[in-house]
């Protein structure tokens, strides 16, 4: 079962509401879509719970708003489809950029629908490197990111995918163009200006403060080999801010690890989800 949902600024939203039982509810990363999510999807629907999956706005098969391209925007977004859905004690889940959506979101909205979280790969509490982060990425990483979207959109996403996202770049490592191709469609179906905009989004909003406001158990995930969003300024910083927090470090995980480590990430969720 799949549908829309139109947020107050006459935004559709697409979603998936797969199953039944507990409420699993996953937010995706840049530059992609729900699809993202389906090997956890899949996984968890087949063990009872109900899992539901939206495309960001501008991403995936949502429209593309102009405006509203911005983390405040995305968490509301969120709390629009808990509403609509009336989710109640659910399990939020975020990977990447939908990791800040989480954080935003507990920030914004509290936990009154929500029973944990977890944070796989996810880009808080601050990615871009200021005097209080030096262990965040510099500017120019995202400016090299933003230049390469607006020269070639294609290309970069195909050269993210094939590169640093699931570590193929590394010596002896096993390229899957399946996971390449699925990551540049995604990211094609997404809005030029959205992704765009995303990016400043994922990069330069800091969490730190939303972090603090976790009050329900919490489970961080990340790979020590990510080469995208680095261990030590995200998940391990992140765990340390979100109190009672676990931190499950994949060796040698690089950022994708929703797919390169799916059996395991499959397996960590439900283990977490049952706890």
């Amino acid at each position: 079962m799949s549908n829309y949902f139109t947020t107050p600024d006459g935004t559709q939203l697409y979603f998936k509401d797969w199953g039944a039982g507990q409420p699993i509810v996953f937010s995706h990363g840049w530059p992609l879509s729900s699809d993202s999510w389906e090997s956890q999807m899949l996984f968890l629907a087949s063990k009872g719970y109900r899992v539901i999956a939206h495309d960001r706005r501008g991403h995936g098969r949502s429209s593309q708003p102009w405006n509203g391209n911005e983390m405040n925007t995305y968490a509301d977004d969120l709390a629009g489809l808990l509403n609509h859905l009336d989710v109640k004690n659910a399990v939020l889940v975020g990977f990447s950029t939908g990791g800040g959506e989480v954080a935003r979101y507990i920030g914004r909205h509290g936990t009154k629908r929500v029973a944990k979280a977890v944070l796989v790969s996810s880009v808080p509490p601050l990615m871009l490197k200021t005097a209080a982060n030096p262990g965040g990425l510099p500017i120019e990483v995202f400016d090299g990111i933003r230049a390469g979207s607006i020269a070639d959109r294609s290309q970069l996403y195909l050269d993210i995918a094939g590169g640093p996202f699931f570590g193929f770049n590394r010596p002896g490592a096993k390229r899957s163009q399946g996971m390449v191709d699925s990551f540049w469609m995604q990211g094609m179906q997404g809005g030029h200006k959205n992704t765009y905009d995303c990016i400043k989004a994922f990069s330069e909003t800091d969490f730190t403060e939303d972090l603090k406001k976790f009050d329900v158990p919490t489970l961080v995930i990340h790979g020590d080999d990510d080469q995208v969003v680095p261990i030590d300024a995200a998940g391990r910083s992140s765990a340390k801010l979100v109190k009672g927090a676990k931190l499950i470090v994949y060796a040698g995980g690089p950022h994708g690890i929703t797919d390169t480590h799916k059996e395991r990430l499959n397996e960590d969720l439900l283990a977490f989800i049952k706890a």
